[in-house]
């Protein structure tokens, strides 16, 4: 699969868990923790995307401080979407076991702001690729 093709394809899945969060705004609905994987998910695909972008193969990981890193390394303007790094643990760790009840709650609306920033950033790298 290409580089664009794969992007593309994790921009869509992307896009998808953006949307979804949108609707978990209800705290007494979602717990952190579906949201948190669900933020966590829509970061580290949008990162490998990015990675995809720039030609770079993405390692199989849910480490988004792995990820950033490798972007950054690549001269990506990653660094105003690093806090996104803290939904890491959401991938695994709590995914199978409570954050604990003296977590501050997430701060859902922030979280959605800054990944759905990162959303229209990659957008944005992918219709410069495809465009040149």
């Amino acid at each position: 699969m290409s580089d664009v093709k794969c992007a593309r394809m994790l921009l869509e899945a992307s896009s998808r868990d953006v949307e979804a969060l949108g609707g978990m705004a209800d705290a007494t609905v979602f717990a952190d923790e579906i949201f948190g994987f669900q933020l966590q998910q829509a970061t580290e695909n949008l990162l490998k995307a990015w990675l995809a972008l720039l030609g770079d193969t993405y390692p199989l990981t849910h480490d988004l401080d792995l990820l950033f890193s490798l972007l950054k390394n690549k001269g990506a303007g990653v660094s105003s979407y690093t806090a996104l790094t803290e939904y890491t643990p959401y991938a695994v760790q709590f995914r199978y076991e409570a954050i604990g009840l003296d977590a501050a709650p997430i701060e859902r609306q922030e979280s959605l702001g800054l990944v759905g920033s990162l959303l229209a950033r990659v957008q944005l790298e992918l219709r410069g690729v495809e465009g040149s």
